[in-house]
């Protein structure tokens, strides 16, 4: 007993602390760009969409009518979810491992790194995961004994699943295999309640099924066909490095333990059919995880689709951990806290301007989250002095969510872009009409994101904004984070402008390399243009100072690569400089161009770090 008041009052202090640092973490973090979709479905009320069914939609809007149109009201609905998860897994656990494992599995469900941060961002796999701990806690009690009560539940579980994401097929397919394992489970189906239960379930996804026959299958096709390779890639073995990372490695070999005792038949604990009940719900999701990841999308962000079974994992875990050393136990537990503190760290650090900046040049800059807030106010500032009847065009819907969230204008119209399609959005917005072909009768400020485009492609996609709108005029650069986050805003007049593309500026720094040590006189070499009209000049910049005009004009012809190029100065577009380092300070500096265009324009380039070693 006094084992269970200690197990609670550990798992209350980390309810109230976690719960705590999730809502200050929402509060400040600016919303990535998946949420900022939502948030514009959320402003389109339907009953299913093109990536989703309606559930994360109509909780956005719930959010911020309740809370305002603060990125905090907007996931104060995923938060209350995020914060019921812990408490379910308690009472499933301690409905059949006793009160004292109960504890100790909403403890983990706390601390587990991919579990305690749901709910920090508005996205579909918080009511997806509030789903699946609700089938996985009717399972359990139908399998003891089948009665109104828990077919309820179970129907409630498949109705928000249902609601929530293509992917909970995944997570009924796996508790349905797991069932069929169990003599009891497949007892348990031949239940008329159940089958009710599975009836409601079945309902729940015609929203999602009409919409799809209404729109040529857009939506099946890009979630179960366009978004995979489905071909063989070696890829699919990082689960093995990245999950143990995710979930902390040791509590991911406690959570394999138990998924393993599932397939043994005579495993003698307590509640034998609910505990082999759990291990195989989570042991063959997580496997068929794993297998399938060889043959499905390595692209986007995927680690997090193993978590409805590690919920069901987790549940049993404490039983598995307390039979280890009690050194082991309390190293599971330390690595645990840890990872829950690297996870929140990352977040606050996303969410802090200085912070993120330190990311700067770095694969884990999360620049999904980055520069929305100063890109609003430049667009503001940009409306102001064009006429009262211009209009903001995004260059991809990303631009347009996150713009439109900081405006409140859910209608912002787009460009065609891959980012569209890739991310099966396309349809969505050709369905709300703001799929624009460039064409207007009044003014348009232009928003691109360079970024959003690999620098190969870059230019292509710049002559295809040309070819949509028009020459491009002179820029207003928007850059955070040495350029790492970079945006153009274009005013566009009211007609499409005859004559040749004008694009935004392209260059490249040869010499130094990025993170080179240099020191003294520092011998600088690269190249750049600006198609339609070329460049007028190319000035260094260290630390956002001017430090050097380049000499421009150097025979180096990059036509070859850039075969659409269109400056005139080709191939004289190469550059030289010379920079004096020896009045910088020792460490990390950061070198950039400015590229003055023969049009007027004048724009920053992305900066490059370079280290001055100690003297």
């Amino acid at each position: 007993m006094q084992g269970e008041q200690r197990a609670r009052a550990i798992f209350l202090s980390l309810w109230v602390i976690v719960t705590a640092i999730k809502i200050f973490v929402a509060w400040r973090l600016p919303l990535f760009v998946d949420e900022a979709f939502y948030w514009q479905e959320g402003q389109h009320l339907a009953a299913a969409y093109s990536d989703l069914p309606g559930l994360t939609a109509w909780l956005t809007r719930l959010g911020v009518e309740i809370g305002g149109g603060h990125r905090l009201g907007l996931r104060l609905p995923f938060l209350l979810l995020g914060a019921l998860l812990p408490w379910m897994v308690a009472r499933i656990s301690a409905r059949w491992f006793g009160g004292r494992i109960g504890w100790l599995a909403g403890s983990l469900t706390l601390l587990m790194p991919l579990s305690a941060t749901l709910g920090i961002l508005a996205v579909p796999d918080v009511p997806m995961a509030f789903a699946s701990v609700l089938c996985l806690g009717a399972g359990a009690k139908l399998l003891r004994d089948v009665d109104a009560g828990g077919a309820l539940l179970l129907a409630a579980g498949l109705l928000v699943g249902a609601l929530s994401h293509y992917r909970f097929i995944g997570v009924i397919g796996f508790g349905f295999i797991a069932l069929l394992l169990l003599p009891e489970g497949r007892r348990m189906l031949r239940d008329a309640r159940v089958w009710m239960a599975l009836t409601v379930g079945i309902v729940a996804w015609l929203p999602l099924l009409a919409w799809n026959l209404g729109n040529q299958d857009a939506g099946l096709r890009f979630q179960l066909v366009e978004r995979h390779p489905w071909s063989f890639q070696a890829t699919g073995l990082w689960f093995l490095v990245i999950q143990p990372l995710l979930v902390t490695p040791l509590l991911c070999l406690a959570m394999w333990q138990v998924g393993v005792a599932g397939f043994r038949p005579n495993h003698g604990d307590t509640y034998r059919v609910q505990w082999r009940y759990f291990a195989l719900v989570g042991g063959v999701s997580t496997l068929a995880i794993f297998l399938f990841g060889f043959f499905t999308d390595v692209e986007r962000i995927s680690f997090h689709w193993p978590l409805p079974g590690y919920f069901a994992l987790l549940v049993a875990a404490p039983v598995v951990l307390s039979r280890w050393p009690r050194h082991w136990r309390r190293i599971t537990w330390g690595l645990t806290s840890v990872g829950l503190l690297l996870a929140l760290a990352y977040y606050v650090m996303a969410a802090t301007p200085s912070l993120r900046e330190e990311l700067a040049g770095n694969k884990f800059y999360p620049r999904n989250f980055a520069g929305w807030r100063p890109l609003a106010v430049a667009v503001r500032e940009e409306l102001v002095d064009m006429p009262a009847d211009t209009k903001v065009l995004a260059g991809n819907f990303k631009i347009g969510a996150e713009l439109g969230f900081r405006l409140g204008d859910a209608s912002i119209e787009v460009l065609p872009h891959a980012l569209n399609d890739k991310h099966g959005r396309t349809a969505q917005l050709a369905l709300w009409g703001l799929i624009s072909d460039g064409s207007r009768s009044t003014p348009r400020l232009l928003v691109l994101a360079p970024g959003d485009q690999r620098y190969r492609d870059l230019l292509q996609r710049y002559h295809q904004v040309c070819d949509l709108v028009g020459p491009l005029p002179p820029p207003r650069v928007v850059a955070l984070d040495h350029g790492n986050q970079r945006f153009l805003l274009f005013r566009l007049p009211a007609e499409k402008q005859p004559g040749p593309c004008v694009t935004p500026a392209m260059a490249w720094i040869n010499t130094p390399l990025p993170h080179e040590a240099v020191g003294g006189i520092v011998e600088m070499q690269g190249w750049a243009f600006k198609d339609g009209v070329g460049l007028s000049g190319v000035e260094v910049l260290v630390d956002g100072r001017v430090m050097a005009t380049a000499d421009y004009g150097a025979d180096y012809d990059v036509s070859g690569f850039w075969k659409i190029s269109t400056d005139p100065n080709h191939p004289k577009t190469g550059f030289t400089a010379r920079f004096d380092t020896t009045a910088l300070a020792p460490g990390r500096h950061w070198l950039g161009l400015r590229l003055h265009g023969a049009d007027g324009s004048v724009e920053d380039w992305k900066e490059q770090p370079f280290e001055i070693p100690d003297r």
